[in-house]
């Protein structure tokens, strides 16, 4: 008798569907014309300085400043066109540029009392509105970063985003339409994007700050964060070293920030905190970007001087950019604070680890 027939192979599983996070965290690369990996970018440096060694971020990050008299809108003529000095720096460096408005500190970091000014707020959607309206000119993908530090400040003062009122409509034809209160504010930033310049892509950041961290994503769900395009995540905005030295002239008295542990076993760690990024990615479905993360050089000797701390971000970072990506990271832009380490006084270090990366980059998902 014939043999029998050898039984088919069995079909092979097929490829899990990618997720909703992966797919968003794909499209922005894509719509940015970025390639499909984690990106690099950098903040507060000087065009020249990154010419000088030849580096090509991917993003090119810089603030915006002020409300009212010597705020950004005045640093150049005709109003406003500082940001297209900025993009067209970033458009020279190859990169995206980014914008990280920072006007709700116009009157002190933690000073909230604009809120309810009709003028001061006045001032400021005008402000938003040149924004978007220079990013419809310069009619390229542009990224945003909305209001660092104002969010945990607006928590600190009422848990509740909906009782903290803030003018918007009132002070904003282009909002009419929502509540005069914290709610109103973060989804008017929102809308204003999407009517003036269709082409920037917006995050908003949590304040990371430990007194909020058991209700803070909530918190941010509850404005519409979830409704912007990536979620910034930020580390810290001084080098580790500043803070072991205390030096006050950078404003590095907090001696409650510490090292990160690069064994991840005692705390803070950094798998701790991308365990934290991973959360905010998953539950908005939107990818992370890292921000103004210290340029620090890593050295086992605590402290350090001006333009010279030390910090282990970068070696981190660069060393293990798989763990960025497995904690829902699109890309991670390194700047210095005041006083701070740069590429110009690191040794060296960001050109050689960046380029290392770049040789054997870590695709997304």
């Amino acid at each position: 008798a014939p043999a029998p027939a050898p039984a088919p192979a069995p079909a092979p599983a097929p490829a899990p569907a990618p997720s909703t996070l992966d797919t968003n965290r794909r499209a922005l690369a894509a719509a940015l014309g970025k390639p499909n990996r984690l990106l690099l970018g950098l903040g507060t440096v000087p065009i020249t300085d990154i010419q000088k060694q030849s580096l090509l971020p991917d993003i090119y990050d810089q603030y915006l400043n002020g409300v009212g008299t010597n705020s950004w809108r005045t640093w150049n003529s005709p109003d406003g066109a500082y940001v297209q000095i900025v993009a067209k720096n970033a458009d020279t460096l190859g990169a995206t540029p980014m914008f990280t408005l920072y006007q709700m500190a116009a009157l002190g970091d933690s000073n909230l009392s604009g809120l309810s000014s009709q003028s001061y707020m006045q001032q400021y959607w005008d402000n938003v509105r040149l924004l978007f309206t220079q990013l419809k000119t310069y009619g390229k993908p542009a990224l945003v970063n909305l209001e660092p530090d104002f969010w945990g400040y607006a928590q600190r003062l009422n848990n509740d985003p909906t009782k903290l009122f803030a003018y918007v409509g009132g002070s904003n034809p282009d909002c009419a339409n929502q509540p005069s209160n914290v709610v109103g504010m973060a989804s008017c930033l929102v809308q204003m994007a999407r009517q003036y310049a269709p082409k920037a892509y917006i995050g908003f950041p949590p304040a990371t700050w430990s007194d909020l961290a058991s209700t803070e994503m909530a918190y941010m769900k509850a404005i519409g964060a979830d409704k912007a395009d990536f979620v910034v995540m930020q580390t810290l905005d001084r080098d580790i070293g500043c803070m072991e030295a205390s030096y006050t002239p950078a404003n590095c008295n907090r001696p409650w920030q510490k090292i990160w542990d690069e064994n991840n076993v005692t705390s803070p760690n950094f798998k701790e905190h991308f365990t934290y990024a991973r959360g905010y990615a998953d539950n908005f479905k939107l990818p992370v970007i890292w921000w103004q993360t210290p340029l620090g050089q890593a050295s086992t000797t605590p402290g350090g001087a001006p333009y010279a701390f030390r910090d282990n971000r970068v070696k981190y970072f660069l060393t293990h950019p798989e763990e960025l990506v497995a904690a829902g990271g699109l890309g991670v832009v390194f700047s210095p604070g005041p006083l701070q380490t740069t590429i110009n006084t690191d040794g060296g270090q960001y050109k050689a680890r960046s380029s290392s990366y770049l040789a054997s980059p870590v695709a997304l998902p």
